[in-house]
């Protein structure tokens, strides 16, 4: 009786190691799971182990502070940068002083851009507004120019002698205080003009979807324009306000490239600026505390969004009878309203265009746009015959910084589009294929983390994560490379490259691969034959997206770039410290034209990537 309990316990263990075998084999054995896993451990290793080393960083003891803390070994336990950060007598300065600048200007950015933009989207959609074909093709082109290039816009205009060089005005005998050409003046003017496109974008899109039968409804029982736009539309659009909202708020106060050209000068310092000087130099630890606290705060402005956006879910705007528009008729406030367009786009788009192309030629910045002052040095000019020491190097098209940032440029924006295009379908076909399941989801919230965080902010995770080497040296030192650059780029971009791969993917429908699989395709022909085919559209979009999103791009790679790896963006930014406005607006025009281009490639080819840059 022993001896047959015996067997057949050997028996069932052996049966329950077979089966876990050939489940184990089953699951390798699936090309699909072999996809999910290798997606899974990608994200993991690209975004939370960056995340968690940057935070490790700020508790351990690095060389650079070993003089500052008594006793202590590198790689020590410490909370000496969090209290050099939160409880030290220079915490009011470094910390509590940029923080609230950088509330400030985010409140004040969103109080004016989110009802301009929203006022804009009205107009544009609802109402009889002349031109609409016009001004649409312009409203969004403001946007398109890098906000950090209308604050070097601003700087021609308003610049004084804290500049080490005149500004339009300054030049011309008038004089220009500090708080209007530098500080959270001038910083909030120039996002207001960049950010105002969230909500015209949510907003438009919110508008175009509501039935006119609603409001036309209010107006049959007596109501007037005012009162059907407070108790109709307004409560109608109040969710993509909101994300605008919280969207602006968020982006304005993790902006770098605006805040340095236009704070820095005066010693008005963001939690961006801040944050890189102390990564920069040292102690680096607070800098990457600082980070932390940036991402939470972004953070929680986007998780806030979600919580007020998930309680409104009760509107629903679109029916099945179609949705159907009738224009609201402006009357004598059509004129005003005409005017009040024309005068935006002046502001926002012609005036920044035309300073900076005016500036890019002139001999002594400042002294008007008159023959006399007019030159191509800055462009194709010679060292040996500069006109003024303003001029420090060639024109762009004789200076060797500039074919090396030009090259720079554009190997960053091919090959990281490329390659965040590529895996960007992959994430789609996985959070597609895997919805309601635990790695679609998995993957979905570790794709939307580089999301939640300030481009700088993202950057320091990469710049802590590859400072020196670890483990060994199976993770490199990467710093000063281009391939750093390149790797930050790649994945701060899998959100947006994930979500056209994913907006792609649900257009395909299982049926066709469940139709070949029953033909005997294999799983990897079915990709080949099937989805790759189908997928081309949402990857050409994808890369067109991350190509010229790559290409503006400054408060991402600003912490990361070593004069060998300079891109045209960063060179701008160099040469406007350097007191050469002149050659930096020149590489603002090249930057701009190119942004134009590949927008214009983009709408050939169906992608909306106007609707998507950040």
């Amino acid at each position: 009786m022993a001896v047959s309990s015996v067997k057949e316990l050997k028996k069932n263990r052996h049966f329950s190691w077979t089966r876990i075998k050939n489940q184990f084999l089953g699951i390798v054995g699936n090309p699909f799971n072999v996809i999910v896993f290798f997606t899974l451990i990608i994200l993991f290793v690209l975004i939370i182990i960056p995340l968690l080393i940057m935070v490790q960083n700020t508790f351990v003891v690095a060389k650079a502070e070993l003089r500052s803390i008594p006793g202590a070994k590198i790689g020590d336990y410490t909370l000496y940068y969090w209290k050099y950060l939160l409880a030290s007598p220079l915490t009011k300065t470094i910390f509590w002083e940029p923080l609230l600048h950088s509330l400030i200007i985010g409140i004040f950015v969103t109080l004016i851009s989110v009802p301009l933009g929203s006022i804009i989207a009205w107009l544009m959609v609802r109402t009889d507004i002349p031109g609409k074909k016009i001004l649409s093709s312009m409203i969004l082109i403001p946007y398109m120019i890098p906000s950090w290039c209308k604050a070097l816009s601003w700087l021609s205009v308003f610049r004084n002698e804290l500049s080490g060089s005149y500004g339009l005005l300054t030049g011309h005998g008038i004089p220009v205080p500090d708080w209007l050409a530098y500080g959270p003046f001038a910083i909030i003017i120039v996002m207001c003009m960049h950010y105002y496109a969230f909500s015209y974008i949510m907003v438009s899109g919110s508008l175009r979807s509501i039935n006119s039968e609603l409001e036309e409804m209010g107006e049959i029982q007596g109501a007037n324009k005012v009162q059907i736009l407070k108790s109709i539309t307004l409560p109608l659009v109040l969710p993509a306000f909101l994300s605008a909202t919280i969207m602006t708020i968020s982006k304005s106060i993790g902006t770098y490239g605006v805040a340095a050209n236009l704070g820095n000068r005066i010693d008005y310092y963001v939690l961006a600026t801040r944050m890189k000087e102390f990564i920069n130099d040292s102690p680096k630890g607070v800098g990457y505390a600082m980070s932390i606290l940036m991402i939470l705060l972004a953070s929680g402005t986007i998780f806030a969004n979600q919580k007020l956006i998930g309680t409104r879910k009760s509107y629903a705007t679109i029916g099945g009878k179609g949705t159907r528009r009738n224009l609201i008729p402006l009357g004598k406030a059509k004129v005003p309203m005409m005017v009040f367009l024309i005068i935006f786009l002046f502001i926002s788009m012609f005036l920044p265009l035309f300073v900076l192309v005016m500036e890019s030629f002139q001999i002594v910045p400042g002294k008007g746009y008159g023959l006399n002052n007019l030159s191509l040095y800055a462009w194709i000019g010679k060292i040996e015959n500069a006109p003024n020491p303003a001029f420090a190097q060639n024109g762009l098209f004789r200076n060797s910084e500039f074919g090396r940032a030009t090259w720079n440029t554009i190997k960053l924006s091919v090959l990281g589009s490329l390659i965040t295009a590529i895996f960007g379908q992959f994430f789609g076909y996985v959070t597609t294929r895997g919805r309601g399941k635990w790695y679609g989801k998995s993957t979905e919230q570790m794709i939307f983390i580089p999301y939640l965080m300030p481009g700088v902010a993202f950057s320091a995770i990469y710049f802590a994560m590859f400072s020196r080497p670890r483990l060994g040296g199976l993770i490199p030192s990467l710093y000063g490379t281009f391939a750093l650059i390149l790797l930050c780029s790649v994945v701060k971009h899998f959100p947006f490259a994930s979500r056209s791969g994913s907006s792609n993917m649900m257009q395909i429908s299982v049926e066709l691969e469940e139709a070949a699989d029953l033909a005997g395709a294999s799983f990897w022909k079915r990709i080949g034959k099937i989805v790759i085919p189908l997928a081309k559209g949402g990857f050409v979009s994808g890369f067109l997206l991350s190509f010229i999103s790559i290409a503006k791009e400054l408060d991402l790679i600003a912490l990361l770039m070593t004069p060998s790896n300079y891109t045209l963006s960063f060179l701008s930014f160099d040469y406007s410290k350097e007191a050469m406005p002149q050659v930096a607006d020149a590489i603002c025009i090249v930057i701009i034209l190119f942004i134009l281009i590949g927008n214009k490639i983009a709408g050939k080819l169906g992608g909306e990537v106007s609707k998507s840059m950040g």
